[in-house]
Formats: C-alpha cells, sequence, structure tokens
C-alpha cells in the first residue's frame, strides 16, 4: 500500500499534468479558429477551379488533345500516394486515421499487383508508415519549421508531384487528407489528383467557346489545381488537427480531474486510517496504566 508521501506525490503530479493539458486545449482552441477560417476560406476557390476544369475537360474529352495530367498515361501500374499528417501528436486519432486509410489502399494496390511509392508530408505519418512500407516511401516533406502554412508551401509539393509525373515515375496519384468538419469530427478523404477526376455531370453543363483553346487552357490549369488541392489538403489537416487536439486534450483535462479526485479520497481514507490506529494506540496504553 502506498504510503501518503507517495499518494500525495501521485496528486501533485496529476495536478501538474492537468494545468499542461488544459493550457494545450485553450491554444489549441486559438489556433482553430483561425485555421478553420482559412480551411474555409479555400474551399470555394477549390470547388470553383473543379468546376471549370470539369468544364473545360467535358469539351476536350479524353483524346488525344487532352493533356497527360488529366489523360493519364493509359495505366495505373504505378501508384504514388501522397499522405499528408500533422508534425505534431497529442491530437488524439488525428494522425491514426488518416494512415490507417493510406494503409488500407496500400495493402489494396499491392495485393492487385501494383507497385506503391509514397510520399510522406509531415512527420508522423511518416513515423508511422515507416514501420511497415519503409521501402516504398521515396521522399519525407518536413514542415515542422512554419508556423503558418502558405500556398508556396503547397506549390513546392505540388511541382515535385508534377515533376515525379513526367519523368514517367508513376501513373496515378491521391491525396490523402482529413477533411475538417467540426471539432469531434474529421473525416480521413482520398482523393485523386492525378490523372484529374471529372464528374460524371460534367458533360451535362452548358458549352462555351474558349480563347484560347481548351487544352492550351487545362495545360495552364491542371498544374495549378494540383498545388490548389495540396493546399487545400493542409489548410484541412491544419483545421482538423487543432480540432482534435483541443477535443484529446479536453478529454485528457477531465481525466486527470477524476484521478485527482480517486487519489484524493485515497488519501484521506489512508490519513482516516492512520489517525484511528494512533487513537485506539494512544487508548490502549491509557487503559493498561
Amino acid at each position: 500500500m502506498p504510503s501518503l508521501k507517495d499518494l500525495r506525490n501521485r496528486i501533485a503530479s496529476v495536478k501538474a499534468t492537468q494545468k499542461i493539458t488544459k493550457a494545450m486545449q485553450m491554444v489549441a482552441a486559438a489556433k482553430l479558429r483561425r485555421a478553420q477560417m482559412a480551411a474555409e476560406a479555400a474551399r470555394p476557390y477549390a470547388e470553383r477551379m473543379d468546376a471549370v476544369l470539369a468544364n473545360i475537360a467535358a469539351g476536350v474529352g479524353a483524346g488525344s488533345q487532352a493533356p497527360a495530367l488529366l489523360a493519364g498515361t493509359g495505366k495505373s501500374d504505378v501508384h504514388l500516394l501522397v499522405v499528408c499528417t500533422a508534425e505534431r501528436g497529442l491530437c488524439g486519432g488525428f494522425n491514426s486515421s488518416i494512415v490507417r486509410l493510406a494503409r488500407e489502399r496500400i495493402n489494396s494496390l499491392l495485393a492487385q499487383g501494383k507497385t506503391v511509392k509514397i510520399l510522406c508530408v509531415g512527420k508522423k505519418g511518416y513515423e508511422q508508415l515507416r514501420r511497415q512500407y519503409d521501402k516504398h516511401i521515396v521522399e519525407l516533406v518536413d514542415l515542422r519549421a512554419l508556423k503558418n502554412i502558405g500556398y508556396v508551401n503547397a506549390d513546392a509539393i505540388g511541382k515535385k508531384v508534377i515533376s515525379m509525373f513526367e519523368a514517367g515515375e508513376f501513373d496515378v496519384c491521391t491525396l490523402f487528407f482529413s477533411r475538417f468538419r467540426s471539432v469531434i469530427q474529421q473525416i480521413p478523404t482520398a482523393l485523386q489528383i492525378i490523372p484529374a477526376q471529372i464528374p460524371a455531370e460534367a458533360s451535362a453543363k452548358a458549352s462555351y467557346d474558349y480563347e484560347p483553346e481548351e487544352g492550351e487552357i487545362l495545360a495552364s490549369l491542371l498544374p495549378r489545381n494540383i498545388s490548389v488541392q495540396v493546399f487545400r489538403a493542409l489548410l484541412e489537416n491544419a483545421a482538423s488537427e487543432q480540432g482534435a487536439r483541443m477535443s484529446a486534450m479536453d478529454s485528457a483535462t477531465r481525466n486527470a480531474g477524476e484521478m485527482i479526485k480517486k487519489q484524493t479520497m485515497k488519501y484521506n481514507r489512508s490519513r482516516q486510517a492512520m489517525i484511528t490506529k494512533e487513537l485506539i494506540e494512544i487508548i490502549s496504553g491509557a487503559e493498561a496504566l
């Protein structure tokens, strides 16, 4: 049975941890507001970009005039998975949920005899995936030094992916991230960005005459769209990470409070038992006299 000093040390330790988790919760709440605003502001632009590309691509089709980023290579033998996760932990199951979705896709592709390459954006996803798929990881993009994610960072990743595609290193590229819905709900998402996926209803849209030609416009917009989708994924991840961390730290703070109550009750009972024992010894000694 632990002594009173051990119980006091445990209570003090849990109280110190509770202060840390409460502070982290408040910091995450402050960061979440900014991250959520940035993610929501990026959604209309990304969605409108998709709509414009779908409308133009519907007129071009997948023929010889279509750029390679739209038509693809005609094969699906080599897949590049761009897995975007956080650089830090203590955010519940945020990182694990993205990695789990990526792992399911990797296992499915390997079972089909496909070649899989992994580009990790974020340290936590890399640490989890390298345990099982170390030979499949081609590069790690480390963003720990950045305070705020900018378009220039996403553009660098997008250009890296495009250069790999132009070098013939893969046929299909899929982006993995977590879409922010609320503080308690983040949705792991897989989005194919090469070749670009055009909605089936795009052909039903109104037709327009473009100047210059559709193929020339697509050749300019498709690379930009990849960077836009990566930027959107990073912003969604930033908001999801802070939301998950806020929720996780709130749970940790409440659990610490419950632990403090239990340890305090245990301490009081042990102290009461020791006092009762001492009183019994005093009374017994007095009666013996």
